[in-house]
C-alpha cells in the first residue's frame, strides 16, 4: 500500500518557546515526513507569543526550501480535523501557574517542582482535564491520528490518556534522550552504535543496560558519572554529586531527577536558599523565555537559536520528530517513551503508563521487557505509580481525599495538617483550571 502523502501536523501549544526546536526536527526529516500543513494552536492569551513563533517558523521553512503551509489559530477543532499527528506541548495556566506552584510548595516547606510533589499534583490537575478534552475531540475529528504528548507532567497525562481515551497516544520526555546522548559521549563512541535500555516512570527512570559491540558498558558509564564526567544531566539542572557507594551497590544509572529522592533534604535546603533571593526555577525559565521571544522577534532570524538548549527541553525534537518518523515509516526504532506497561516492568499493573525502551511501529508501541528491579527500587516505583494513579483520579473527580492520599504517599511530601492548607491554597490559586475542586473552598 502506498504511503499517505501530505501529512497534517498539529501542535497544541504552538506558542511555546520550544516550537522552533520541533520545527527544526521536522525540517531535518523533510525527506521522510512529507508534511504539507503545520497547524499551530494556542489560546487567545498566548497569541502574541504564538504569532512571533509562527513568523519564525515560516522563515525557517523558507530557508529550508520546504513547501509547508503554516496555520495559526485558536480554533482547536478546525486544526484537529483530519490531522495525522498531534503534538501536545501546552502549559495549562502558562508559566505564571508554574511560578505559583513552586512558591506555594516552598511556603509549606515542600520541594517546588513542576512534575512531582505538590507542584506536580497541581500541574496534573490543571492539565489532565484539558488533555482528555483534546483526546475526545480527536476521537471525533481525527480518530486515526497519533497524539504525541510532551505536556508535563508527561507520565500522569499519558496515564490518563491511556486509561480514559481511545486515541493512539505515546508520551515523550527529553530526559532519556539526554541520558543516551550523554552515555555515548562518556564512552567516546557514536550514539548510533549504542543501545540503551531505560525503565521506570517519567522523571523516575534508571539505565539498566548500555550495549556497545556486544558488551554491556553500564558499569563503565556509571564510573564515568561518579568520577565527575557527567554528560547526562540536562543543562537546566545544577551540578551535583551522587552517593558513589549507593550507586555502585545498586548497579544502575539513575536519571538526574532521582536526586529529589536520594538527596531530598539537600535539594530543599538549596531551594529555600534560592527562595530567599526571590528566585526559583520557574522564575529562571520565565527569564529565559522572555530572552528567547526577543530573539525570535528578529525578522532576520531563520534558525533555532542556541540559547534554546538552556531550557530543560533541549533535544525535544530528537524525541518528537524521530518518534513521528518512526511511526509514519514503520522504522521499528527503539526509543524511550511513556506507554502502556503490558508486562514490561514486573510488579506494576499491565494497564498503567510507564517510561520504557520500546519498539516504535506504525501500528503500535511495543514496550521491551526489563529485568526485575531490585526490591527497594521497585517499591519506590510502585509508590510513585500509586501517587500518579490517585492524582489522575483526583484531577478527574475533584476528590480531595484522593488528593490527600496521593500527596501523603509521595516521598518528597511530608505528611501533616499543612497538606490541607496547601491544597486549599493550590485550589484557590488555580480555580479557573480546577473547577471540580471548588467545593473545598466552600467548606
Amino acid at each position: 500500500m502506498a504511503k499517505q502523502k501530505n501529512l497534517k501536523v498539529v501542535v497544541i501549544g504552538g506558542g511555546s518557546s520550544y516550537t522552533p526546536e520541533l520545527v527544526e526536527g521536522l525540517l531535518t526529516r523533510s525527506h521522510e515526513l512529507p508534511i504539507s500543513d503545520l497547524w499551530l494552536v494556542d489560546i487567545e492569551e498566548g497569541m502574541e507569543k504564538a504569532t512571533i513563533i509562527a513568523n519564525l517558523t515560516e522563515r525557517m521553512i523558507a530557508k529550508a526550501g520546504c513547501q509547508i503551509r503554516v496555520h495559526l489559530t485558536t480554533d482547536r477543532k478546525t486544526a484537529l480535523e483530519g490531522a495525522d499527528f498531534v503534538c501536545s506541548q501546552f502549559r495549562a495556566g502558562r508559566l505564571e501557574a508554574r511560578i505559583r506552584d513552586e512558591r506555594i510548595a516552598l511556603k509549606y516547606k515542600m520541594i517546588g517542582q513542576e512534575t512531582n510533589g505538590l507542584g506536580g499534583f497541581s500541574n496534573a490537575c490543571r492539565t489532565i482535564p484539558i488533555a482528555l478534552e483534546i483526546a475526545k475531540e480527536m476521537e471525533e475529528l481525527c480518530p486515526n491520528a497519533w497524539l504525541l504528548n510532551f505536556t508535563n507532567p508527561s507520565g500522569m497525562v499519558t496515564e490518563a490518556l491511556t486509561r480514559y481515551s481511545n486515541i493512539k497516544t505515546v508520551g515523550l520526555c527529553n530526559v532519556p534522550v539526554n541520558m543516551e546522548r550523554g552515555a555515548a559521549k562518556m564512552l567516546d563512541v557514536e550514539r548510533k552504535d549504542i543501545t540503551m535500555q531505560i525503565a521506570g516512570l517519567n522523571h523516575l527512570v534508571w539505565a539498566r543496560k548500555v550495549l556497545h559491540k556486544g558488551e554491556d558498558k553500564l558499569e563503565q558509564v556509571l564510573e564515568e558519572l561518579l568520577q565527575g564526567n557527567d554528560q547526562m544531566t540536562p543543562k537546566n539542572i545544577p551540578p551535583f554529586n551522587w552517593d558513589a557507594d549507593l550507586l555502585r551497590d545498586m548497579g544502575m544509572v539513575p536519571c538526574a531527577y532521582l536526586r529529589y529522592y536520594y538527596q531530598s533534604r539537600d535539594i530543599i535546603n538549596k531551594e529555600f536558599e534560592a527562595s530567599e533571593s526571590k528566585s526559583n526555577r520557574a522564575d529562571l525559565v520565565a527569564k529565559v523565555e522572555a530572552q528567547l521571544l526577543e530573539i525570535y522577534r528578529d525578522p532576520n532570524l531563520d534558525t533555532k537559536p542556541k540559547i534554546l538548549e538552556e531550557r530543560g527541553g533541549a533535544y525535544y525534537s530528537e524525541a518528537a520528530c524521530e518518534l513521528m518518523s518512526s511511526i509514519y515509516n514503520n522504522k521499528r526504532t527503539i526509543m524511550h517513551v511513556n506507554t502502556r506497561n503490558n508486562g514490561a516492568i514486573q510488579g506494576l499493573p499491565d494497564d498503567c503508563a510507564v517510561e520504557v525502551s520500546a519498539v516504535i511501529t506504525s501500528s503500535e508501541i511495543l514496550p521491551l521487557n526489563v529485568e526485575p528491579f531490585p526490591t527497594d527500587t521497585l517499591r519506590l516505583i510502585q509508590l510513585m505509580k500509586e501517587f500518579e494513579t490517585l492524582t489522575v483520579q483526583a484531577a478527574m473527580t475533584g476528590d480531595i481525599n484522593a488528593a490527600k492520599r496521593a500527596l501523603i504517599l509521595n516521598p518528597i511530601v511530608d505528611a501533616g495538617t499543612h497538606i490541607d492548607d496547601a491544597l486549599r491554597e493550590t485550589v484557590r490559586e488555580n480555580i479557573e483550571f480546577m473547577p471540580a475542586f471548588a467545593h473545598i473552598l466552600e467548606q
